[in-house]
């Protein structure tokens, strides 16, 4: 065994959000002294290859339907070029590496040392890392975070890798012609309605009749007509069985579908994956430590982030627990407080109850709290009272009836009370307006809170405020 070349009082193992808001916490606040090791670039998937370029991305496509809206208000836009994919890709690379240094900044700021390379377990509270620079180090901590979080599958289909993975969006060079996106979680529903407002022809194929399945039933239905609407094929209880080499640029894609049972073929220049991630355990050697895992190779931790191995603790989408960046934050803050802040946080954790979220599809979509059927299951159906109402946004009043999407929302409540256990928006400007409601929900709101407030008119915002 390689001599122990450092020690530390915490060891964290991966530079996403989650990891660096740990080590920074337990670093810069607390005084622990903090070793963290990323093998890729700093700001882990939400800021390389996630959140952060796929709003960007989002903010352009939101551009483009502004620019098609217009017309409706009287302005006469004519486009003496194209929409040039090149540029704004090198833009978008561009700030990016600029937040990649402020992490490293930030980390120097906060006294957390850096050290790029890959980690893998000797013992379980020993760790070899293999530095980019081909050297090694052996560090010995007596506290060790795991927040590697994960990367994208490709399924099992010959061919199967002539299509790229939501890693793999972030790297084209320019738009293309027709994509076919697999897949009916919100990486693959955000990046087709991203492709189709910047000119793609758009192909979604999913498994069931909807998809956002995970989210409450009119949010599914809604959000599936409305891309029907804008002209994204949609391609109901679909499977791939092949990819074909056409030429330099054109693939072939295999399929069968509901329209299409016996099978049919779709020309593409680009395919993406989009069936899922798993957790990036493979070479970390947990079985060294001892640490458990799923089926699925998740790291199993409970609401402490405590693994079953002691001084060893696993955070984010390794865990397979609501992988969202702003959950992974909050738990590796948390985590710091209860390791290193004192007794006055012996018990902090993360509440992972009533965390919003957000697609950016086009509408938005926004959600809180138990769907309609998780309610009813969890409380009964005489313990449920359902507020819910659709309208057209008045920023849409001007346009042609076949142009105007549409908006929803819902509000579950539970009991004599009518405490909100659910609620869940769709329409534009979802995502800023659920910040907001979420507070309310996670403080307990009732609906008679809700209606006690005055609504702030015109806005989509009010009719939470104004439902009967």
């Amino acid at each position: 065994m390689a001599p122990i070349s450092k020690e530390c009082d915490f060891l964290v193992i991966g530079g996403g959000s989650g990891g660096l808001a740990c080590a920074r916490r337990a670093s810069g606040q607390w005084g622990a002294k903090t070793i963290a090791v990323e093998s890729g670039r700093l700001g882990g998937t939400c800021v390389n290859v996630g959140c952060v370029p796929k709003k960007v991305t989002w903010n352009a496509a939101a551009i483009a339907e502004t620019l098609h809206e217009a017309a409706a208000y009287g302005f006469n836009i004519k486009e003496t070029a194209p929409f040039n994919f090149t540029t704004f890709k090198h833009k978008r690379d561009d700030y990016i590496r600029r937040l990649n240094g402020i992490y490293e900044r930030n980390l120097e700021k906060d006294h957390v040392e850096y050290l790029p390379g890959r980690a893998h377990f000797l013992s379980k509270n020993e760790v070899e890392v293999d530095l980019h620079d081909g050297g090694k180090e052996t560090i010995r901590a007596k506290n060790i975070l795991v927040a590697t979080g994960g990367h994208p599958n490709i399924p099992n289909v010959p061919g199967a890798e002539m299509g790229i993975t939501s890693d793999g969006f972030f790297e084209l060079e320019t738009l293309p012609k027709r994509v076919a996106l697999v897949g009916a979680g919100y990486i693959a529903v955000e990046m087709a309605g991203m492709f189709h407002h910047l000119g793609s022809e758009t192909h979604l194929f999913i498994r069931h009749e909807t998809f956002l399945r995970n989210f409450d039933p009119m949010i599914q239905e809604t959000i599936v007509r409305e891309y029907e609407r804008q002209g994204i094929h949609i391609h109901r209880n679909s499977s791939q069985s092949k990819i074909e080499k056409k030429d330099d640029k054109w693939m072939t894609l295999h399929y069968k579908d509901q329209s299409s049972p016996n099978g049919n073929t779709l020309d593409l220049d680009c395919l993406l994956w989009g069936i899922g991630r798993s957790p990036e355990v493979e070479d970390l050697r947990l079985d060294k430590a001892g640490v458990k895992q799923t089926e699925k190779g998740h790291i199993i931790a409970d609401d402490y982030q405590n693994t079953n191995v002691e001084h060893i603790y696993a955070l984010g989408d390794v865990c397979g627990r609501i992988e969202l960046t702003p959950t992974a934050i909050a738990a590796g803050r948390q985590l710091a407080n209860r390791l290193f802040g004192g007794s006055q946080y012996k018990d902090a954790k993360l509440d992972y109850t009533n965390i919003p979220s957000v697609v950016f599809a086009h509408p938005e979509v926004g959600s809180i709290g138990l769907t309609e059927p998780e309610a009813r299951s969890k409380y009964g159906d005489a313990n449920i009272k359902i507020y819910k109402t659709d309208f057209t946004a008045m920023y849409y009043a001007l346009m042609p009836p076949e142009d105007k999407p549409p908006t929803a929302y819902k509000v579950i409540c539970q009991g004599k009370e009518e405490k909100v256990v659910g609620m869940h928006i769709l329409g534009a400007g979802s995502a800023e307006m659920l910040q907001g409601f979420g507070v309310a929900v996670k403080m307990g709101a009732r609906k008679r809170d809700l209606d006690g407030c005055v609504a702030i008119h015109p806005t989509s915002a009010e009719e939470l405020v104004t439902m009967k």
